[in-house]
């Protein structure tokens, strides 16, 4: 049962005079971290970062990667294909956006990615090369790209997934034409392209210790004994549900004693779907693990999340059937993992109780057989991802037009629900709708309920 209180409105009203009443009403709802996420890292001297979509950065989506989040990845802008569609056509529109929302928001950026074997122009895969052809237009690629945000960005997946899982070299349109040393040349086009950016190696599944991780470790090995440019190497951990490895600090502190920075780049925990409570707390305690690992060694830079929330995810497409693996719901509702990853950088989270979130109704302004009238819905320790607001009115009052809210009135009954871009109320967050009405006699303040 959800408790009320109510409010007095004035009394006394003149033409035009405005006319005043609340009633606060309580609703349970899901609570997110005291801090917010890049607070908390940047506390522990860490990234907490995520993979966005540039078009989005707006309403909801916008405001929670710019809270939360102190560093943003661009998941498909700045990828060849993405860049280049055609031979010497170039669109930066979505990486700019994402680097300059990102400087807006004091965050910094991970360019993703400059040399790999997917995602790119069909004019450079389909055609045909000499070794040399194929080395320039990598160099003129890689001298572009960062060359345009040379001092922007803070770091570069210089190279993504060179390896196959038994640790030998992918077969790409790289490897084959130009051999093993196509890493190092890239790094080092790279370093020369911007000097300041720190220059990685990403890859999936190399996240413990096996044959892939260990490929790649004796890569990063070769490359600083020969004085090639490597600052770093990247785990992506696309992981499945319970299946967190048990030597992940492990073979992180590993790579750190080679002298580079590791980074988890693209985390993601999905699961067989539907969701259930039991998975969730599953997925939260494999967030934490990963966390966890990354605090619990000084070179492991932080963690990015590949996209906080389910609508923005990759997993359904690829993995039919399965899903739910970010942080935030579709809803852009925190779930367990978002608490989780929250406790492993140092914060805390408040229980849900029933006293997280009050409506509050208010009538603005009123004339001789009309008035405007307002809710706010409003949290504080916790959040909603969707919201209802419902009440009846008392003296035949009836609602003549809505906003920010979608309203409907049977009789004395009033209901009136989120509207598509305001449905999250986030901790510490408010949203109003308001509405004209008709009235006769009294308008009397009527008591809501919220749900």
């Amino acid at each position: 049962m959800r408790s009320l209180r109510t409010g007095l409105s004035l009394a006394s009203l003149l033409s035009g005079v405005a006319m005043l009443g609340a009633l606060l009403v309580t609703a349970p709802a899901a609570h997110a971290a005291d801090a917010p996420l890049r607070d908390l890292a940047d506390a522990k001297g860490k990234v907490m970062g995520t993979a966005v979509t540039g078009s989005k950065l707006t309403g909801t989506y916008g405001e929670i990667a710019g809270r939360e989040f102190n560093a943003l990845t661009p998941g498909n802008a700045m990828k060849w294909g993405s860049v280049e569609p055609t031979r010497g056509n170039f669109n930066w529109a979505e990486a700019d956006q994402v680097v300059d929302f990102a400087e807006a928001h004091g965050q910094q950026v991970r360019g993703h990615t400059l040399v790999w074997h997917s995602q790119n122009p069909s004019w450079l895969t389909n055609g045909t090369w000499t070794p040399a052809q194929l080395s320039q237009l990598m160099n003129d690629h890689i001298a572009l790209e960062v060359g345009r945000y040379k001092g922007r960005l803070a770091t570069w997946d210089v190279v993504n997934e060179p390896f196959n899982e038994d640790g030998t070299y992918r077969q790409t349109l790289w490897y084959n034409g130009l051999g093993a040393d196509y890493i190092a040349q890239a790094l080092t086009a790279a370093r020369a392209a911007d000097p300041s950016a720190k220059l990685y190696i990403n890859d999936y599944n190399v996240e413990g210790v096996n044959a892939k991780s260990t490929a790649l470790y004796n890569l990063v090995k070769s490359l600083k004994e020969r004085g090639v440019p490597i600052d770093g190497v990247g785990l992506q951990a696309h992981l499945i549900l319970g299946q967190v490895p048990s030597t992940l600090q492990q073979n992180i502190q590993r790579f750190a004693d080679l002298g580079v920075d590791v980074a988890i780049t693209e985390l993601d925990i999905r699961m067989q779907l539907p969701a259930t409570e039991a998975k969730l707390t599953q997925q939260a305690a494999d967030y934490k693990s990963v966390l966890s690992a990354c605090v619990a060694v000084a070179r492991c830079v932080g963690v990015t999340v590949w996209g906080f929330t389910e609508s923005d995810s990759w997993i359904p497409d690829t993995f039919p059937g399965q899903g739910a693996a970010t942080p935030y719901d579709e809803n852009y509702a925190p779930k367990p993992a978002y608490h989780a990853i929250a406790e492993a950088l140092g914060g805390t989270t408040t229980p849900p109780t029933g006293d997280a979130c009050e409506a509050t109704y208010s009538v603005t302004s009123q004339w001789n057989t009309g008035f405007t009238g307002q809710v706010r819905i409003a949290c504080s320790g916790g959040s909603l991802s969707s919201w209802k607001a419902g009440w009846t009115f008392g003296a035949g009052q009836r609602i003549t037009q809505a906003w920010n809210a979608t309203c409907t009135q049977s009789g004395a009954a009033v209901t009136c629900s989120n509207a598509s871009y305001n449905g999250t109320v986030p901790d510490g967050g408010s949203v109003t709708f308001g509405f004209n009405g008709s009235w006769s006699g009294s308008n009397p303040v009527p008591a809501v309920t919220l749900g």
